[in-house]
């Protein structure tokens, strides 16, 4: 089964924000070996509303949203779920969420790392 996977960020006015959720996607995305891929935004183009579609045309046959967010806050739990029920509905596609960043061991590092390298 060919699976699409769509990094979700809450999106910025700010162009250079989205355009960091951007690299990351990116890279992941070869470091992953993920085939079909986007990066859809909760408050600013690309919605999910344009990157289901365009990975359900490029032949996903379920998509995996993983939420660039660090915590279950309001959104993922309270606006999220609505939309990914819609889109699953409207494109018959199962659409299924991961866990946010925060609880990932990963993230205990990168705060070493950040302190570590400004006390330098």
């Amino acid at each position: 089964m060919k699976t699409g996977i769509i990094v979700f960020g809450h999106g910025s006015s700010v162009a250079s924000a989205n355009d960091a959720v951007r690299v990351v996607a990116a890279k992941a995305a070869i470091e992953a070996g993920w085939e079909l891929y986007e990066v859809a935004f909760l408050e600013c183009a690309p919605l999910l509303d344009e990157a289901v579609p365009k990975l359900a045309a490029a032949g996903a046959e379920d998509i995996l949203v993983v939420p660039y967010f660090l915590t279950l806050g309001i959104h993922l739990q309270r606006d999220l779920p609505k939309i990914v029920e819609r889109l699953s509905r409207e494109h018959r596609l199962p659409i299924r969420v991961t866990e946010p960043l925060d609880g990932h061991a990963a993230l205990t590092q990168i705060l070493a790392d950040r302190a570590a390298g400004a006390r330098q």
